[in-house]
């Protein structure tokens, strides 16, 4: 692509006459115990600014959507923060109960998206990461230039998963039964990091994304 298409591509009008770039936005994703949050460190580590929509999610059962959450689930909050397990409890294998709890923490976890893509693109980051758990069951394609996919066998996935505090096989199954299948996920991947090797490993494939990348036409407009 010439320096023109990519600038073209690339730049946003502010109403003034001013165009400033964007950044590439390089979207994150996979299943649980597939190793996300330890590739988004290392795109952290090559000075990626790197949004975690799980992190946000945290802060807003301790915060922001704390009231709500009660109100459309009476008895799952204490002390001005979300009993993450009740709630858990409240929405497992209950589809319109998870629907309604979505209708209230998207459009916040969105917001804060927004102000973090505003931030980056004022910062002048050439490249941000968005770290989208459920990227594809959300239909959230749209927000990516592309998208990388963690991935890992199936044995490696259960087993990491199944280490975590308070994770159960029935647990386990039913949060990979609302999850779009690893396979699907990677033929829709422009990138797959393969997670299952070391992490020097890992590190290199994220490295040669980064340096890929910096060619690649912008899908978002």
């Amino acid at each position: 692509m010439s320096g023109d298409a990519m600038s073209n591509d690339a730049t946003s009008n502010d109403g003034d006459g001013v165009s400033e770039k964007r950044p590439f936005v390089l979207c994150l994703t996979g299943s649980l115990g597939m190793g996300k949050s330890t590739a988004a460190r290392f795109f952290a580590e090559q000075g990626v600014p790197v949004h975690d929509s799980d992190a946000v999610v945290h802060a807003l059962y301790e915060g922001g959507a704390v009231d709500a959450i009660e109100r459309a689930f009476p008895g799952t909050t204490a002390a001005g923060k979300v009993d993450r397990a009740k709630l858990a409890a409240a929405v497992l294998n209950d589809k319109i109960a998870l629907a309604r709890l979505e209708a209230i923490v998207h459009p916040l976890v969105g917001a804060a998206r927004d102000k973090f893509l505003a931030d980056a693109q004022a910062e002048g980051a050439a490249a941000v990461v968005l770290d989208i758990p459920l990227l594809f069951e959300i239909g959230g394609e749209a927000l990516c230039d592309a998208v990388v996919v963690v991935s890992a066998p199936a044995e490696v996935q259960r087993a990491r998963a199944l280490e975590r505090p308070g994770m159960t096989e029935d647990k386990l199954n039913a949060i990979l039964a609302r999850q779009m299948p690893d396979a699907e996920k990677r033929r829709r991947a422009d990138f797959v990091v393969d997670s299952s090797q070391s992490f020097d490993h890992a590190r290199a494939q994220v490295r040669d994304i980064l340096q890929a990348i910096a060619t690649m036409p912008r899908r978002r407009r």
